[in-house]
């Protein structure tokens, strides 16, 4: 692929969210704000191979609009996100970009791609934006689902569409939802019919350093030559950003952990600022939500994996507590 390079990087724009949320209706607000000498440019994903929303935005003169249908920008192959975007970057000169990539899709994983270094001289990353639908908030089920809190923790503007539908279990929910997210320091917007403004959501993106290891147990064995690239499940993993890090567990399906003994296990921690986790233990699945107030734990549905993810500030030796957490298995056979 050839791109002809722009004089300057291009300004683009993440706009995220679970489905049904309310992104392209925010999007259609924001599109709406364009300058009349400038062209700004959308690309849009659709998981299914009939596309509807590019229907709906704006047909004239001063914006370039293309879909990528079938599967997911975000998790698939990269090479048809890079042709498509390629070719809008090559056959039009963009003032602005915007992507939205379908509900189902992970945020994270298209921003770790559009920040690797081949874009760096095309692209000016902006604050990932995602939006949650306000007036669903004090549903839990819709809540605690894994795709939902991945989007919601990989934003830096979280967009609350539908402010005047929500209650007030809805808005009791928001405030609970923001004291948990606080360690990631994320600018709140409320709208109704998707009106924000680009000022909004137009800073510079500051990027989260996640490093994905091998178990610690592994790397304690390991040379610094040895490190291998991890593909799959189970891996241990170290992210930060403003201050804060970040330090998490992925682990397979199958595994089955003792429900009172990962219990005791996290309530033993000391000197963090969040604990999540979900797990499947022999109480059946079950969801972890810690802050320093108050200990949530609950049943939960059917995960993809088991995960633990602990917010914490000052620097610490998380070896001792991946073996603890390794002991509460009860399926020793894998």
């Amino acid at each position: 692929m050839k791109l002809i390079a722009p004089i300057k990087a291009i300004p683009i724009h993440i706009i995220s969210g679970f489905l049904g949320a309310g992104k392209t209706t925010v999007l259609q607000h924001l599109l709406s704000q364009k300058p009349e000498h400038e062209i700004w440019a959308v690309l849009m994903n659709e998981f299914g191979q009939i596309g509807i929303d590019q229907q709906l935005m704006p047909q004239s003169n001063g914006f370039a609009i293309q879909e990528l249908l079938g599967g997911c920008l975000c998790c698939s192959s990269q090479l048809p996100m890079q042709i498509a975007l390629s070719r809008l970057i090559s056959e039009n000169k963009i003032d602005r970009l915007f992507i939205e990539p379908t509900g189902l899709g992970h945020p994270a994983q298209l921003l770790e791609q559009l920040t690797e270094p081949h874009w760096l001289q095309h692209l000016s990353m902006r604050s990932l934006v995602t939006v949650i639908d306000g007036s669903r908030l004090h549903d839990s089920d819709w809540s605690q689902q894994n795709l939902y809190q991945d989007q919601l923790k990989a934003a830096q503007v979280v967009v609350i569409s539908h402010q005047d539908k929500m209650t007030d279990g809805d808005i009791f929910a928001l405030e609970t939802l923001k004291k948990e997210y606080e360690a990631y320091q994320q600018k709140w917007i409320l709208t109704s019919q998707g009106k924000i403004s680009i000022l909004d959501i137009d800073q510079i993106y500051i990027g989260t350093k996640r490093l994905i290891q091998p178990l610690l147990k592994i790397q304690k064995n390991l040379t610094a030559n040895e490190q291998p690239v991890i593909k799959q499940l189970p891996y241990h993993y170290v992210e930060s950003a403003q201050g804060y890090s970040v330090a998490g567990w992925k682990l397979p399906k199958s595994w089955t952990f003792n429900f009172y003994d990962v219990l005791d296990l996290l309530c033993e921690q000391k000197d963090w600022l969040r604990i999540k986790a979900v797990f499947n233990t022999n109480e059946g699945w079950k969801s972890f939500n810690f802050n320093p107030n108050q200990f949530n734990y609950q049943t939960a549905q059917e995960g993809i994996d088991n995960r633990i993810e602990i917010i914490y500030q000052n620097e610490r030796e998380w070896l001792n507590f991946e073996e603890q957490l390794f002991q509460c298995r009860i399926d020793l056979s894998e």
